[in-house]
This record gives C-alpha cells, structure tokens and sequence, in this order.
C-alpha cells in the first residue's frame, strides 16, 4: 500500500488509523530520514488510544513506554545505537513480552537484535508531502495493511 500524506495532521490521522487496526503483540518498524514524519505518526498512533501528554522521540533514552489499559506501547528509537548489541544488554527480548506494541524508529540500526516487524511503514520526503508505503510481513501484518 502506497498512500501520499499531505500534512503533519494528515500523517497524525494515518497513525490514528493504524492504532485501531493494531492489537496485542505487534511490532511495527518505522523507516525513512530524519524529519520525515515517524514521531508524527507514533503522536496519532497514542492519542488515538487515549494517551494525552507530550510525545517525544525517545532518541537518547532509545524507549518511551505507555501503558494503555492492559495493553504497554513502546516507542523505540535507535538512532543513537553506537552498536545493535546494546539493544541485548538493555533487554530489548523482555521488552517484548506479553500484550504489547512496540513502534520501532530507525530499526536497521538495531541490526540482528531488531525483531522482525509484522508491518513496516517507509516514509519519504515528496514535495511537500511525504510518501507512506506499508508493507505487511506477517499474518497479523496483513490484517493490519488490510484495514489501514
């Protein structure tokens, strides 16, 4: 699914959008260049669910949890990984258990310890727009590209 997102409003919508069509255990990564969109879209993707206060990127902590209902979001960030095995040491594995979604910013960075993504979201500077393309790479990826 290719899809051209016109505005910051538009891109927090998408992520409204992709909040509702996402459930327990799903790990989304999100791809593209610095300024491109991708905390725009974790912001839509939380204050759907509820959540009310500032989103940031979490570039120096590398994660921001939020927990909704029964469900813990965590919004990655590896962009300032000096080396993909710190994600061992900080236990990215027991960050990924139980009812969660983890929304994964720069997931190349992270190398072999990245978990594979049921979706993965490339956004592109176009004009003044960006370029969102979606790719489903699991069964629940599919559902989800499905309803987005």
């Amino acid at each position: 699914m290719v899809q051209l997102i016109p505005t910051p409003t538009d891109m927090e919508k998408f992520g409204a959008h992709l909040a509702h069509a996402c459930h327990h255990r799903t790990i989304l990564h999100l791809c593209g260049d610095l300024g491109v969109g991708k905390t725009t879209l974790v912001r839509g993707f939380l204050r759907a669910l509820g959540h009310t206060g500032i989103v940031k990127s979490p570039t120096y902590t590398l994660v921001e949890p939020y927990q909704m209902g029964d469900t813990m979001i965590y919004h990655f960030d590896f962009y300032r990984l000096g080396d993909p095995e710190e994600l061992e040491y900080m236990g990215i594995r027991d960050y990924l258990d139980g009812n969660i979604i983890a929304l994964i910013e720069w997931p190349e960075k992270g190398g072999e310890f990245t978990p594979p993504p049921d979706v993965a979201i490339q956004l592109t500077h176009h004009a003044d727009a960006r370029l969102l393309e979606l790719k489903a790479y699991s069964e629940r990826g599919q559902t989800i590209r499905a309803v987005s």
